[in-house]
């Protein structure tokens, strides 16, 4: 199960080992966070340059493992608790004490959630209101969610394995929408790591929940076997909600498509709106 945590306002993707019940932490999340350096990998390399006993310990406390990104799950490199306190001794930041005591805290919330499942989904929800966003977006936004996760076990379960047809699926399904890859309609938002779902507005949610979920009805329906036959699919579904998409373009006049996003970055902070893309 992947997450986002939040360490001053920061996110830092997370991810579940069910094996021995620890959180692990998307490493250059933490050390972005950490040194607020612009290029976390270079960082590292340098750091490990420069901590010779690290370096040669990494490969035992730093393992690759699925993380949900905007273009599906991908493999990146992740650290437990007690790796990242070893991380952490050769970053020289005022932060580092304050991120042991969080890291700690992770951990019992994580155990939390495991006694009452609701629990993550009401931190999700906080983690939205924290970062500023409306009531009625964090709604469509949850739904996006579920909507999504009900998509990926459909495809498990008929034979899409792979990381990579995760993310060529889901691909195809935005393109039949919007007209745009993932990695194409960040750019429009001007966004580099963020979550693209992240940035939407109403409208652009609605439509690609609508390519979802077609895409696991007709999955359940036409029940498709691996990822060519699915990859069929996804763009029947993305194709329906790209249909609705341009009749309501028709009649408004207006783009659903919008450059707006939910960035808060020094002076640039631009709201997300309700409904049809422009500023509030």
């Amino acid at each position: 199960m992947s997450n986002i945590k939040l360490f001053e306002s920061k996110q830092i993707r997370t991810v579940w080992n069910e094996a021995d019940e620890k959180w692990y932490f998307v490493v250059s999340d933490v050390i972005h966070v950490l040194t607020e350096t612009p290029n976390p990998n270079d960082y590292i390399n340098k750091m490990r340059k420069r901590d010779v006993e690290l370096s040669k310990g990494w490969g035992q406390f730093v393992h690759p493992l699925s993380v949900d990104t905007a273009g599906g799950k991908q493999k990146l490199n992740c650290a437990h608790a007690k790796g990242l306190l070893r991380i952490i001794q050769s970053i020289p930041s005022p932060k580092a004490e304050p991120f042991k005591l969080w890291l700690a805290q992770v951990g019992s919330d994580r155990l939390d959630e495991i006694e009452n499942p609701e629990l993550a989904t009401q931190r999700t929800r906080e983690l939205y209101k924290l970062k500023g966003y409306p009531d009625e977006w964090i709604e469509k936004r949850m739904r996006s969610i579920a909507i999504r996760e009900e998509l990926t076990e459909e495809w498990k379960n008929r034979g899409v394995r792979e990381q990579k047809e995760y993310s060529i699926l889901t691909a195809e399904i935005s393109k039949a929408t919007f007209g745009l890859t993932p990695s194409e309609y960040k750019k429009v938002k001007e966004l580099k790591n963020q979550n693209l779902r992240d940035h939407m507005t109403d409208l652009e949610l609605i439509f690609s929940m609508l390519g979802e979920a077609s895409t696991t009805a007709i999955v359940k329906t036409k029940n498709p076997k691996g990822f060519i036959q699915n990859k069929v699919v996804a763009r029947q579904g993305g194709t329906i909600a790209g249909n609705a998409r341009k009749a309501l373009e028709i009649k408004t006049g207006e783009k659903v498509i919008s450059k707006n996003n939910y960035l808060h970055e020094g002076k640039k902070t631009k709201q997300l709106n309700k409904g049809n893309g422009k500023k509030k």
